[in-house]
């Protein structure tokens, strides 16, 4: 019952085969040195198999222009359809997995997978990131990433959600304030 959760489209790709991709609600961080992520994916799930074999994924930030696609990503399989090509999608090239990005997403993450745990309905799938690709569209004047600024998509219970107004920054409970 945690809520909202990030809606995120992964990548993967078997050698010789067309890229796929899987949207998932169940993905955090997990670790920040080395830097981590999990993703739980249904075994039954196309993408599953993928992922177990080759030991990588790219984990894809959505937006709201992505959300059609996110939500197809989802309920479409890739053993029937090419969903990069039916979504108007482009493969990006990822340093250090053969598995592409999604050229449109604001953040790519590609992950080496280190552990996975079966814990019922999903397996988790433990990786260490070994590339992220930026949009430069979303760095300030300064060079720094404006995430917030990407319009990315959150999903609670069977609907999507954009992220909205800004409510604090960390540490504004305790900060002192100036006179």
């Amino acid at each position: 019952m945690l809520y909202p959760l990030p809606a995120v489209m992964v990548s993967c790709q078997r050698p010789g085969e067309k890229p796929n991709i899987l949207t998932v609600a169940w993905a955090g961080t997990v670790c920040s040195q080395p830097p981590m992520i999990s993703i739980s994916v249904r075994p039954e799930r196309y993408s599953h198999a993928i992922i177990a074999e080759t030991g990588e994924f790219v984990v894809n930030l959505t937006t709201e222009a992505l959300a059609k696609a996110t939500d197809y990503c989802g309920v479409a399989s890739g053993r029937d359809v090419d969903k990069y090509q039916k979504m108007g999608l482009t493969p990006l090239a990822m340093e250090g997995v053969s598995a592409p990005g999604i050229a449109e997403s604001p953040v790519c993450i590609a992950c080496k997978v280190k552990e996975r745990k079966l814990l019922g309905s999903h397996e988790m799938f433990v990786a260490e990131v070994v590339d992220v690709s930026v949009d430069a569209s979303y760095l300030d004047e300064k060079g720094r990433f404006d995430l917030n600024a990407a319009g990315l998509l959150a999903y609670s219970h069977g609907t999507y959600f954009a992220l909205g107004k800004k409510l604090g920054t960390f540490g504004c409970s305790v900060r002192k304030k100036r006179r």
